[in-house]
C-alpha cells in the first residue's frame, strides 16, 4: 500500500454506521478523496468500552519521540511483525481501530511515469484494519486533557489475494461481522492475525480497480473527480494486462 487513500463519509455517517459516539477528538470531518500521511483522519475505536469516533495523525509516532512528528512518518505496519515489533505490537494487543475508506490508491511505473490506480470494492466502503498509539506532550500537565494527542498506522499485507494485484501489498481489511471482535478486548495476538487473514481473503476477492488522473500525485489536488476512470489504451508505456 503506497500511501493514499479517498474517504466519502462525513463524521455523523460514520456514527451511524459504526453505531458510534463522538470521541474527546472526534473531527468534524468532510470527504476527501486525496487522504495524505500525517493528515488528522477519523478513526473507530473502542475506549473504555465505548465505540468512538476519534481524530487522529495517518503516521504512528513513538511515545518516545520528542515531538508528535517529525522524520519519515510510520504509515504502515505489516502484518508480518505487527504483533512483534516494538513501535506496534501493544496497539495491535489493545488499541485496534477501523479507518473507513471508499477506496485507496496505487502506482504502477510505466515508460510515461508513475500511473495511479483506484481500488475499492464495488458493493461497499473498505474498512481497513488500523493501530492507535498515544503520545504524550510533554509540555502540558498529566491532568491536561490535551496532554494526549493520537496517532495511527494502516495495517498491510501481501497483495496476493487480490485478483490482478497493482501492487505487491494492501491494506488488511475487515467484514462488518468482524467489527466487535476487532474492537474488543478479548482477542488475542494470534486470533487477531487469524481474523485479520480470514477477511482480508474475503473482502480482496471481490476489489476492482481501474486507473485514474496523475492530479491525485499531488495532495493539493481534492475532490470526487480523482477517483473517476480514466482510459489509458492511447497512452504509451501501459503495462501489458492493466
Amino acid at each position: 500500500m503506497c500511501g493514499r487513500f479517498a474517504m466519502d463519509k462525513e463524521t455523523d455517517d460514520l456514527i451511524r454506521e459504526f453505531m458510534a459516539e463522538t470521541g474527546k477528538t472526534a473531527p468534524e470531518w468532510t470527504p476527501s478523496w486525496n487522504v495524505a500521511p500525517t493528515d488528522s483522519v477519523p478513526v473507530i475505536r473502542e475506549h473504555h468500552g465505548t465505540r468512538q469516533v476519534e481524530s487522529v495523525r495517518w503516521g504512528m509516532v513513538s511515545p518516545n519521540s520528542p515531538t508528535f512528528g517529525g522524520g519519515k512518518p510510520v504509515i504502515n505496519a505489516r502484518i508480518e511483525t505487527v504483533a512483534t515489533n516494538g513501535l506496534f505490537k501493544g496497539a495491535f494487543a489493545s488499541s485496534r481501530c477501523i479507518v473507513s475508506a471508499a477506496g485507496y490508491y496505487e502506482w504502477q511505473l510505466t515508460e510515461n511515469g508513475k500511473q495511479p490506480y483506484f481500488i475499492h470494492h464495488p458493493g461497499h466502503d473498505v474498512a481497513m484494519a488500523g493501530i492507535v498509539k498515544a503520545w504524550p506532550d510533554r509540555s502540558k500537565a498529566d491532568d491536561d486533557p490535551g496532554r494526549w494527542r493520537l496517532s495511527m498506522a494502516i495495517i498491510t499485507r501481501d497483495a496476493h489475494v487480490a485478483p490482478g494485484e497493482v501492487h505487491d501489498r494492501m491494506p488488511a481489511c475487515l467484514t462488518p461481522e468482524s467489527y466487535d471482535a476487532w474492537l474488543g478486548a478479548d482477542l488475542s495476538s494470534n486470533d487477531a492475525l487469524e481474523l485479520l487473514d480470514a477477511t482480508s481473503f474475503e473482502v480482496a476477492h471481490d476489489f476492482h480497480y481501474f486507473p485514474v488522473s496523475k492530479a491525485v500525485n499531488s495532495v493539493k489536488n481534492d475532490g470526487r473527480h480523482l477517483i473517476d476512470p480514466i482510459e489509458l489504451s492511447d497512452l504509451p508505456g501501459t503495462l501489458p494486462g492493466l
